[in-house]
Formats: structure tokens, C-alpha cells, sequence
């Protein structure tokens, strides 16, 4: 993969299995189990056993080892291990990472996992408490004694500016939220399932960080989600119709940090995330219009609307307009703030039910899928595709 070429990924992999536990705000058990019983629900989906499988991947931030995993599950012996840094960010390249093994021969099967107890165990949304010393800790260090302690306090700067610049208000953001739970509300799976609300709950909603509010920010959520990658020679063999792995891409923009990148020159947009928009339509091919269902990352309102930026579905400062005339289909499964706030697992999940007509909010011919990872940090896309 390089910042200027197309490469050769592209069609070597598909997702054959995807599985997940339910979502709720106190689980009951480990990380691990949650992990567990995720991966044997993608093995079941894809038709495979743990013996099938010889490669995992996960985020640095999982408790849950693959060694540990693997031997939890039964599987045997593992040819690849794998783990992507930057949380939501690694949504999507651990997909990748496991197309790339897939494509090279290094593996045959590898599962990507994500488990975690967000809501009753250790919660993003209470702030940094604690770090060890590092380079990372060091960027945050300009930030955190001015009282920017939390993720929406981080992304609060940004929409702030935002707004300011394209002369709009809270409301705009509001647009996002009212869709996720609309879709949400429809989904059983979804922990706001019956929920829907309107851009009036949003407005009365309380401020967290102005000008993000309450219904801005996405949920703390305890669950597993995992996905199954092979070749596209075997995935046809698979009980399912595979989405084929068209795109698949990494980016990290100019001045990167970890949530806190103020020092660019711009804090409109999310550099990274052109980095991969550029990458992903360079590779596949194609562009916005060959579109059909996007998955936007969705941990905070205002960068759907920059992502949307981003990729060209609109132009600067147009997000808002776009999703609230629903040009193009997104987060139909409700996203992170109305299903489940999973670091974009399930996001990934979801579309690959829209390639394979089994979605429960499903959209009519959908050939093509984008999904994106976490905003904010370095990051990760998807292009996925129906199978011919």
C-alpha cells in the first residue's frame, strides 16, 4: 500500500462469518468470554470450526491475548497474530491486516475480535485518569491540564471550529443523531431498539461538552463482535454470499496525535480520514456516486458530517444538509449511538449484511458498502463488495 499508487489488495479476501454477543450495559462476565463467545458465533456464521483457523487479529487496547483466545476456542496452531494500535481507529485494519495475511499465504482463516466491558468496567467517557509514561501521554500533556480530560472534550474543539466556520449551530449535528436512532429503532439488536427520538430530544438533550450534547456522543457499551476472513475461492464454497474485501486502507494525516491533533492548520476536516478516502477510491476504482451504503463511524455527531467531507459525498461545511436530505443510506444498523458502541466492530458486521441482502434495515441492491474506523486518530476504511 503506498499514499500515491493504487495496490494489488483489492478482491483477494472476504468476510465469510460475522458474530457478536448481545449489547448491554452490564454483561455479567469476562472480557474473554465475551470474546469467546463472539469468534464461535462468526465461526458458526462462516460455516468453519476453530480448527479452520490459523491467524487472529485484534486492538492493542483488548484484554483478551490471541493466544488466550485461541486456546479458549479450541483452535489449534496460529501461523499469524496481529494487533493495531490507535483504538477506533483499528476497526477496519484489522480486516485489512487479515486480507493481507490471507492474500500472501501466510494464513488460511483469521478471525478479528473486539471485546470489551465499556460500560461496567473501564469507561472512555470517565477521562484519563492514569498513564504511564510516553510519547503519547506527552502530546496529551499540552491538553489535559486545561481541563480537556475526555474524548468529547478532545472533539468538542474541533466541532466548535467547525461550527464557527460554516456559520452553523448545534442543530446541524442533531441531524446524525435523529438518523442512527431512527435505524436503531427498528433493530432489534440494538440497545436503543424502540427508541427513535427527534431533533427536538436532541436539542433539549443536556450539554456534555458545548457544543456537543448528551444525544452528540455515542454509548459505553459491554459486548463482543468478531469477523471471519478467508480467500474468495474458499468463501464461495461458505454457507453465505461473501463480501468481497474490495479496498482496504490505513491513514495518518500531517501533525497526527491521539484525539488532540490542534495544531494543524485546519480543524475543519479529518486529515486522516482523506488519507484513507483517498487510498480506498484509488484502489477500488470508483468513487462517491458508486456508493450504495456507507457505515461512518459515529463516536461523536459532528465527524460523520466531516467524514462525509472527507470522501467528496459533499462539500465543505455540506455534512449536515447531506444527512438530513438521507442522500446516501448510513449507519443502518443505528451506528455507535444507537447500537452499540463496539470501536466500530459492528459497524463492519453491519455491512457485510448489507452486501449480503440479510440486514434487518436492509437497503435494495446494495454492491457496495464503505465502512470507516475511529476519527480522530490514525484510522482505517473498507470498500466492500458483492461477490461477480
Amino acid at each position: 500500500m503506498s499514499v500515491r499508487a493504487k495496490d494489488s489488495l483489492g478482491g483477494r479476501a472476504a468476510i465469510v462469518g460475522i458474530g457478536a454477543t448481545e449489547f448491554s450495559k452490564d454483561s455479567g462476565r469476562s472480557e474473554l468470554k465475551l470474546a469467546v463467545e463472539a469468534v464461535g458465533a462468526a465461526l458458526d456464521d462462516a460455516g468453519l470450526s476453530p480448527a479452520d483457523v490459523d491467524g487472529l487479529v485484534t486492538f492493542t487496547m483488548d484484554t483478551s491475548p490471541e493466544i488466550t483466545v485461541a486456546q479458549a476456542t479450541g483452535m489449534g496452531d496460529l501461523s499469524f497474530f496481529s494487533r493495531v494500535h490507535y483504538g477506533g481507529g483499528a476497526a477496519c485494519a484489522t480486516v485489512q491486516q487479515a486480507a493481507l495475511a490471507v492474500a500472501t499465504g501466510v494464513a488460511e482463516v483469521v478471525v478479528c475480535y473486539r471485546a470489551f466491558n465499556e460500560r461496567s468496567g473501564r469507561r472512555f467517557g470517565s477521562g484519563v485518569q492514569h498513564r504511564e509514561p510516553s510519547a503519547e501521554g506527552a502530546a496529551l500533556g499540552w491538553a489535559l491540564p486545561f481541563g480537556l480530560l475526555t474524548p468529547a472534550s478532545w472533539v468538542a474543539m474541533a466541532a466548535q471550529r467547525y461550527l464557527h466556520t460554516y456559520g452553523l449551530g448545534p442543530e446541524a449535528f442533531g441531524h446524525v443523531a435523529v438518523m442512527d436512532r431512527e435505524y436503531a429503532a427498528t433493530n432489534p439488536a440494538a440497545y436503543f431498539h424502540g427508541k427513535p427520538i427527534t431533533l427536538e430530544d436532541h436539542a433539549a438533550s443536556r450539554w456534555i461538552v458545548e457544543p456537543l450534547r448528551l444525544l452528540d456522543c455515542c454509548q459505553e457499551t459491554d459486548g463482543g463482535q468478531a469477523i471471519v476472513v478467508t480467500s474468495v475461492e474458499r468463501a464461495r464454497d461458505l454457507p453465505h454470499r461473501p463480501a468481497v474485501i474490495t479496498a482496504a486502507a490505513q491513514g495518518a494525516g500531517r501533525g497526527q496525535e491521539q484525539m488532540t491533533s490542534f495544531y494543524r492548520d485546519d480543524l475543519t476536516g479529518l486529515p486522516e480520514m482523506g488519507v484513507v478516502a483517498r487510498q480506498l477510491w484509488r484502489s477500488a476504482g470508483m468513487g462517491p456516486d458508486e456508493i450504495d451504503v456507507g457505515i461512518l463511524y459515529d463516536h461523536f455527531t459532528p465527524f460523520v458530517l466531516m467524514q462525509l467531507e472527507e470522501f467528496g459525498f459533499c462539500g465543505p461545511g455540506e455534512g449536515a444538509d447531506f444527512v438530513a436530505e438521507r442522500r446516501l443510506p448510513l449507519n443502518t444498523h443505528g451506528g455507535q449511538l444507537g447500537e452499540a458502541y463496539l470501536h466500530g466492530m459492528n459497524g463492519i458486521a453491519e455491512a457485510v449484511r448489507q452486501v449480503r441482502g440479510t440486514a434487518v434495515n436492509q437497503i435494495d441492491g446494495v454492491a457496495t458498502a464503505l465502512v470507516t474506523a475511529g476519527t480522530g486518530v490514525p484510522t482505517s476504511g473498507l470498500i466492500l463488495g458483492a461477490d461477480g
